[in-house]
């Protein structure tokens, strides 16, 4: 997984993106405000989803205030360098992503009352996700060799560095009131129920047509066809749709498609020595 990067406490982040400085700032002197609501991942693990059911949630399902900006503009990266000036214009409640650890996040936010949404996805599903998500982003210089890429991936080398790391270190708030963590797979298989239980974490008080309308413009079809969240309006020379969509196929269990099962038990093997000591279970151990 080649891209220009430095690191930071541990963890990689893209030149084209960030600076030291940028990281440092999100970390010590970023100012989070108490109703605040943070959209936080690893990469490819249900960012942008995540940032429609929020910004539809917040406008209790009207699409035409909910779309009014390209969904990363609706909630920018705080630790990214892009966003400072669109951040400092945001009107509260403000819905923020972020892809840091737990360990670099806002100093300021452990002291706030702000909320964070977790979301979590299979690494076996992240991989191949990133996997083709390199092949049109312009700042990584793309490869045909899934070998390398998981190995990179296991060792920490990929964009905000170790998923093992970012998923034990944001789980030890598992028992936080300000903390709701959710998988990827949970949000395919009910995304209704899902809704529900998002909204009553975060207070939101939405009828049944409001909640209906949430789930119908934050399925991965009405996304896809709408151009304020499928990124079609990232320049070609950044983003290169013409190799591949952002928005590729929005399911669970792709890995079994591209994994040899030689690359399969040799990721299972890693996956349970890293995760040992880490006293929660996953729906896909179950059925990966």
């Amino acid at each position: 997984m080649s891209f220009d990067h430095f690191d930071y406490k541990g963890v990689r982040f893209a030149k084209e993106l960030h600076t030291e400085e940028s990281v440092s700032r999100a970390e010590n002197e970023f100012e989070v405000f108490d109703d605040d609501i943070y959209n936080v991942t690893y990469p490819k693990s249900g960012t942008n989803w995540m940032i429609e059911v929020l910004n539809l949630i917040k406008h209790k399902g009207d699409v035409t205030k909910s779309d009014v900006l390209s969904i990363q503009m609706r909630s920018p990266w705080y630790e990214a360098v892009r966003f400072y000036e669109s951040i400092e214009k945001m009107e509260s409640p403000r819905i923020l992503s972020s892809h840091l650890p737990h360990h670099i996040f806002a100093k300021s936010y452990f002291k706030s009352k702000a909320k964070i949404i977790y979301t979590i996805r299979n690494p076996r599903d992240v991989i191949v996700s990133m996997f083709h998500f390199t092949k049109i982003l312009s700042m990584f210089t793309p490869t045909e060799n899934l070998q390398d890429f998981i190995d990179d991936f296991i060792q920490g080398k990929a964009l905000y560095g170790s998923w093992f790391d970012h998923v034990k270190g944001w789980m030890q708030m598992k028992d936080d009131e300000r903390f709701f963590f959710i998988t990827y797979e949970e949000l395919l298989q009910d995304l209704r129920g899902s809704v529900v239980r998002i909204c009553k974490f975060l207070g939101q008080e939405l009828d049944d047509a409001q909640i209906d309308s949430v789930v119908k413009h934050s399925t991965f079809k009405t996304m896809k066809e709408n151009p304020m969240s499928n990124w079609s309006q990232i320049p070609s020379e950044v983003l290169d749709q013409s190799k591949g969509a952002f928005m590729r196929k929005g399911i669970s269990g792709d890995w079994k498609n591209h994994f040899t099962v030689a690359q399969s038990e040799y990721f299972d093997k890693i996956y349970q020595e890293k995760m040992k000591d880490f006293n929660m279970s996953f729906f896909w151990e179950q059925s990966s």
